[in-house]
């Protein structure tokens, strides 16, 4: 099962089919995310957040088509994107989690979604989770094997070990690494496919893939 998960980043940051694709998919609404799918006519399997930023009018729009609507309060610990991947895991277990209207706009909001997969209540969630917005399709990888499969359109490849990182290797792209160690935090950007895949491997820590064109 793949679910849909859309928030409420800036609207100018969404792939330009965003609407055709939530007609045929399975869409949830994070905070003004769901007034966005309500307004279109698309009704979500649940929309949750504190909608402290939208009006009475839209609130209503929000209960009126969702399937099922779960309000957070605003003092919380976790984001209200980080109770929508909660809520998935738990209810459907999804095979993969795409994130739309997550980037663009306040930049606290952004890091604190592309953070969420560092949580201690995310291991199984880690892998599934996908960010796309019309530039960038970032993924997340526990250590191991893994192949990559060039996105449509999409020129860059970049490796960003979130933690510390032992064995990063990169085997088949541009320009590649051999047994990578970092100590914390680092962006190996601008690199590219040399074919319709690549291939990279690491032994421990968490790795952020980002494939994106200009």
């Amino acid at each position: 099962m793949e679910l849909n998960i859309l928030t409420g980043g800036p609207v100018e940051f969404l792939p330009p089919d965003i609407l055709k694709k939530a007609k045929a998919d399975t869409w949830i609404g994070v905070d003004h995310g769901a007034v966005y799918l309500a307004q279109h006519g698309i009704r979500p399997l649940f929309s949750i957040g504190d909608f402290d930023s939208a009006t009475p009018k839209e609130q209503a729009l929000v209960r009126k088509f969702s399937h099922k609507l779960i309000t957070a309060i605003p003092e919380k610990d976790q984001t209200d994107t980080e109770l929508a991947l909660l809520e998935c895991e738990l209810t459907y277990s999804p095979e993969r989690i795409n994130i739309y209207g997550a980037t663009g706009g306040r930049l606290d909001h952004f890091l604190a979604n592309l953070l969420s997969v560092l949580n201690i209540d995310f291991p199984k969630l880690v892998e599934k989770v996908c960010f796309i917005d019309r530039q960038n399709l970032i993924t997340f990888y526990l250590p191991g094997e893994h192949e990559l499969r060039k996105a449509p359109e999409m020129k860059y490849l970049a490796f960003i070990p979130l933690t510390a990182v032992t064995g990063l290797t990169l085997s088949d792209e541009k320009y590649r690494l051999t047994d990578q160690k970092t100590a914390g935090p680092l962006a190996y950007i601008s690199n590219e496919f040399l074919g319709s895949t690549a291939h990279f491997k690491f032994t421990s820590g968490v790795v952020c893939v980002i494939q994106s064109r200009d």
